[in-house]
């Protein structure tokens, strides 16, 4: 993992349960696995316990580490350093994802409530108004009583976005290849199409994989099928959006926005986004952030246990599935 992570991810508990279940050097911490001293580790591990910054685990590495049997990622997706080299070794592979995914659930859950109350629209209206206004009048339409909300992919997220909306006087679609009608109402949600599912929502949040057939999955003419004032939310990647279509719509005025994602992933200065009124523009940080990294760490070390006991992963990456997940 990247060489600072280590003293934001894992807290001392955490990294004492670590050093127990293991004969580590904490002081260890590898971003590059061709050097000599990267080499000279390589030979004797029997376990990576990676994170952001992983280099990739490819047949160069393997061959220089003939002991090892397994990686525990303490983050999310392990699509940038799980090679083909290690399904074919037989490397078990664990991951965090869903500890990761319990904050960008709650990101979207607090985006869902506060853009259907119209927070954006009302804060600036006010704060433009500064005296007494008719606010039931200007807003009759707000608030989340009945509303519906499309949630698009059943992902760790998704599921987790649908299960904490659960509670809330909300009607929930759900769009996603993968799920049969009958899980959708078992997750509280009616299945949709993503056509239907555009045109029927006051909120559509965006929770799928990034793939090449997942690439502006949200266009110009689904966008078009939103209603006015109607909110996109994405947390997943930036690519599943057309941000050209996105800008132009949201520069109308006639939607609204909450985007963690972009592409490029940091947006020029000069973009119109940073400016907007009805859009809330965050920089990837709906993932775990400050103490969140902990719980990450936690769930690893977690995974760790449970190997070292010689028991199954808890959460365990299938070679199967990798491809159609973040």
């Amino acid at each position: 993992m990247h060489q600072d992570l280590p003293a934001r991810l894992i807290d001392p508990h955490t990294m004492a349960r670590l050093t127990a279940l293991t004969d580590i050097d904490p002081a260890v911490v590898l971003d590059d696995f061709t050097t000599p001293a990267a080499r000279r580790t390589l030979a004797s591990t029997q376990l990576i316990v990676s994170g952001w910054g992983c280099p990739p685990i490819d047949a160069d590495t393997l061959a220089a580490a003939p002991r090892l049997r397994a990686v525990v990622h303490a983050a999310g997706s392990v699509k940038h350093h799980i090679t083909p080299a290690c399904w074919e070794r037989g490397i078990q592979v664990a991951s965090a994802a869903w500890a990761n995914a319990l904050p960008v659930a709650e990101y979207t859950v607090a985006a869902v409530l506060s853009t259907n109350k119209r927070l954006l629209r009302i804060r600036e209206d006010y704060r433009t108004r500064r005296s007494p206004h008719d606010w039931q009048s200007t807003y009759e339409q707000a608030g989340n009583y009945r509303r519906t909300v499309g949630i698009l992919g059943a992902s760790l997220i998704g599921r987790r976005v649908l299960e904490l909306l659960r509670p809330y006087d909300l009607d929930l679609l759900l769009h996603d290849p993968y799920v049969e009608p009958a899980e959708a109402a078992r997750l509280g949600a009616r299945s949709a199409t993503l056509d239907e599912l555009c045109a029927a929502a006051d909120v559509v949040s965006v929770h799928a994989p990034e793939l090449p057939e997942t690439r502006h999955l949200i266009d110009g003419r689904r966008l078009a099928l939103m209603r006015d004032d109607s909110t996109l939310i994405n947390t997943a990647r930036g690519s599943l959006v057309d941000q050209d279509a996105l800008t132009a719509e949201l520069l109308s005025g006639r939607l609204n926005a909450v985007i963690d994602v972009t592409v490029p992933e940091v947006l020029p200065p000069t973009s119109p986004l940073y400016d907007l009124p009805n859009l809330v523009l965050t920089p990837h940080i709906a993932g775990s952030l400050g103490g969140e990294l902990h719980r990450m760490a936690a769930a690893a070390v977690d995974e760790v246990a449970l190997w070292t006991a010689g028991r199954p992963f808890a959460h365990p990456v299938a070679k199967e599935t990798i491809s159609r997940t973040a």
